[in-house]
């Protein structure tokens, strides 16, 4: 049986996160997943409300968050990165389905986000995959 899932992205780094989301694609064919949603939110504080909504349809079996949080030169990030992944923890325990999480930081530098591209983005589908 194929599952559904979809894919949540931040566009605030559509460059490096349109690269994930390629990575996303392939392992999700790789291990039998189909993706039958992309969304795109303008950054990581809006991933939790597209992430609900798109959990709450019978035809999506899981999910993955793809984007960046960067170090900044405040705290902001930290925070705010902080406040999302416990969001995305807290929606796939209400929805009972599978979170991938993508997300790379909060608190990434640049020189860690190139390298980091591909392996949070297959293992947000690899956690999909095994959890369902």
């Amino acid at each position: 049986m194929i599952l559904n899932i979809a894919i949540v992205c931040g566009s605030f780094h559509k460059v490096e996160v349109t690269k994930m989301l390629d990575w996303a694609s392939d392992e999700a064919k790789m291990k039998g997943l189909e993706i039958v949603e992309i969304v795109w939110v303008p950054g990581a504080m809006e991933v939790p409300l597209a992430l609900d909504r798109l959990l709450s349809r019978e035809n999506i079996s899981g999910a993955a968050c793809l984007g960046i949080i960067e170090k900044g030169q405040t705290q902001h990030g930290l925070a705010m990165g902080q406040a999302v992944i416990k969001s995305i923890i807290d929606l796939q325990l209400t929805w009972n389905k599978p979170v991938g999480l993508g997300i790379i930081g909060p608190g990434a530098e640049t020189e860690h986000i190139s390298p980091r591209l591909e392996p949070h983005a297959r293992a947000a589908i690899a956690a999909i995959s095994s959890m369902s």
